[in-house]
């Protein structure tokens, strides 16, 4: 079995995330989002929160990208700057692996020693799993908003869990 390295992303990773991203986005609840990732969009995030001291994580199996991890401040203005957000997506066949568990370490890492205090994660109150994987990390509930998403055609409840750095 090949060894599955966690890297900062490279702009050659970009086609492999569009390709396990927009599935999760098009059949899941995983996120409300219903606009698909396009290579143009990855870019200017990676850049956009790179210009902000953030990074973009990816678990590369092989050579190819199957997770990617990323985060920037949780809420806009100064009072929040110690205040960060993730997001973590795996490509289905490596869900379940422990690679969600090490791009996470790898994305807190940074985070702490770029001067993040807290790390929350907003998570579809439907996705059992994620609210899993992030009580085994640490991550308590801190609220829950009933019916704040929308997709397909039914009103979804956030999860929010946060973690001190």
């Amino acid at each position: 079995m090949k060894t599955v390295a966690i890297r900062v992303a490279r702009e050659a990773d970009i086609p492999a995330i569009v390709g396990f991203w927009n599935p999760v986005i098009r059949e899941t609840t995983v996120t409300f989002a219903s606009e698909e990732k396009s290579e143009a969009g990855l870019r200017a995030m990676f850049d956009a929160r790179r210009a902000a001291g953030r990074e973009v994580f990816v678990a590369d199996l092989g050579g190819l990208a199957v997770g990617i991890a990323s985060y920037d401040q949780f809420r806009g203005g100064d009072g929040y700057r110690h205040a960060m957000e993730h997001t973590v997506i795996l490509a289905r066949e490596v869900r379940g692996g422990g690679i969600g568990r090490r791009l996470m370490h790898a994305l807190e890492d940074h985070a702490r020693q770029a001067g993040g205090h807290v790390m929350v994660g907003g998570i579809s109150g439907e996705n059992a799993a994620g609210i899993a994987f992030h009580a085994a990390l640490g991550y308590v509930e801190t609220g829950r908003m009933p019916q704040v998403g929308r997709k397909f055609g039914r009103w979804l409840d956030l999860v929010l869990m946060q973690k001190l750095l």
